[in-house]
C-alpha cells in the first residue's frame, strides 16, 4: 500500500492529551465531533490544515501519557494516513495498529513541515518527494496486532 501526503511535524514526547485533550473526551461521545480539537494545545486549529492522506510526524515517544484510545481514533478520523515517528509509546502504538492506523517507526529527523512524502508500507520506505531521498522503516512484527496479522507491511 502506498500513501502520499504532506508532513505535519511535531516534536518529541507528544502525549495523548496533546493529541486530544481529556476535556473534550468528556464533552463528546462521537470521535467525529472531537476532530476539530486535534492537537489544539500545540497548534490551534490544526484540523483546518489537514487534508485526507496527510501524515503526522513526531520524534521520540509519540503518544506517551494515558492509554486514551481516542487519541489514535481522532487522528484516523481526521483523515491522517499514517503517523511517522522515531519511537512510539507502546500503548499508543498498539491502539493505532488495532484500529488500522499505520504507526511507522522511522528516523524522522530529516522530515520538515510541509514536505511531500510517499510512504510505501509494502516496501517499508518513506520517500521525501520535496527534498529527495528514501528512509527505510522498521518492519512490523508479525504478531503486532490481536485484530489482524501483518506480514512485513502487508495486512493479511
Amino acid at each position: 500500500m502506498r500513501l502520499e501526503g504532506i508532513a505535519h511535524v511535531f516534536g518529541d514526547h507528544i502525549n495523548t492529551d496533546y493529541i486530544i485533550s481529556a476535556k473534550h473526551k468528556g464533552r463528546f461521545s462521537d470521535i467525529k465531533q472531537m476532530v476539530e480539537f486535534i492537537m489544539e494545545d500545540i497548534r490551534p486549529e490544526f484540523y483546518k490544515e489537514i487534508k485526507p492522506g496527510d501524515f503526522i510526524v513526531g520524534g521520540i515517544n509519540f503518544g506517551c501519557g494515558s492509554s486514551r484510545e481516542a487519541a489514535p481514533a481522532v487522528i484516523k478520523e481526521a483523515g491522517i494516513a499514517a503517523v511517522l515517528a522515531t519511537g512510539f509509546a507502546r500503548i499508543f502504538f498498539r491502539n493505532a495498529i488495532n484500529i488500522g492506523l499505520p504507526a511507522v517507526r522511522v528516523d524522522t529527523k530529516s522530515i520538515q513541515e510541509g514536505d511531500q512524502l510517499r510512504v510505501d508500507l509494502d516496501k517499508g520506505t518513506v520517500e521525501n518527494l520535496t527534498k529527495g531521498g528514501i528512509i527505510t522503516t522498521q518492519p512490523y512484527h508479525p504478531l503486532s496486532s490481536g485484530l489482524f496479522m501483518l506480514e512485513g507491511w502487508r495486512i493479511i
